[in-house]
């Protein structure tokens, strides 16, 4: 229902089931593709990008850090001009956190020389501070900074929020016309984050 609210191209959803992105997508009427990180409950469990664009192109990677939890990032190219839309999860601590990011703005990744001018990067950070995911992300990609489009610093939790730990990131060629923290009765409850929704313009 909140998916359907929020009438979104492109998603990007963590923590989901193979067997709901297979049903969400179907209920969206979306070509979709899930990236299994571990095993839950016996099922697979994940990154999931929904496109109501023609996906012509995958690839998963792996960004999980030994003696944590797994984690990953999820690519996806669609459109014409292409457009690489990648879905991130990246862990809760400090130290882990420093060794994915260093992988994910790496040449095998993100810097891959072919992809540059059409990269846009969603998911949940859990970064709270401007650590080294943020810096290195910045450095590469702007930045979709929530203070300037809505007015405010924090996002999560939905119903009190006092961290910010769902990012968008984008390239240049692309020019951020909206944001917005979609906020319902339906999406207060389905999760604790907010989806955070972002309408960009490719400058081609």
């Amino acid at each position: 229902k909140v998916l359907c609210e929020v009438d979104a191209d492109l998603i990007a959803m963590q923590e989901v089931f193979r067997l709901q992105a297979e049903s969400l997508a179907q209920q969206l009427a979306s070509d979709y593709v899930f990236q299994c990180v571990r095993r839950l409950d016996g099922r697979d469990y994940g990154n999931a990008v929904f496109s109501r664009l023609p996906v012509t192109e995958s690839e998963e990677f792996d960004l999980s850090v030994e003696g944590r939890e797994p984690r990953g990032c999820v690519r996806v190219e669609v459109g014409t001009p292409k457009v690489h839309f990648f879905a991130v999860h990246l862990g809760t601590s400090f130290f882990e956190r420093r060794h994915q990011a260093m992988k994910l703005v790496s040449e095998p990744i993100l810097e891959r020389p072919e992809w540059k001018g059409s990269r846009i990067v969603a998911g949940d950070f859990n970064e709270w501070t401007r650590g080294l995911a943020t810096r290195m992300l910045s450095r590469c990609l702007r930045s979709a900074e929530i203070s300037e489009h809505l007015n405010r610093h924090r996002t999560y939790p939905g119903v009190l929020p006092f961290l910010h730990l769902d990012h968008i990131y984008y390239d240049r060629d692309f020019h951020l016309t909206e944001m917005y923290l979609h906020r319902s009765s339906a999406a207060l409850v389905a999760s604790d984050h907010l989806p955070l929704v972002a309408t960009f313009e490719h400058r081609y």
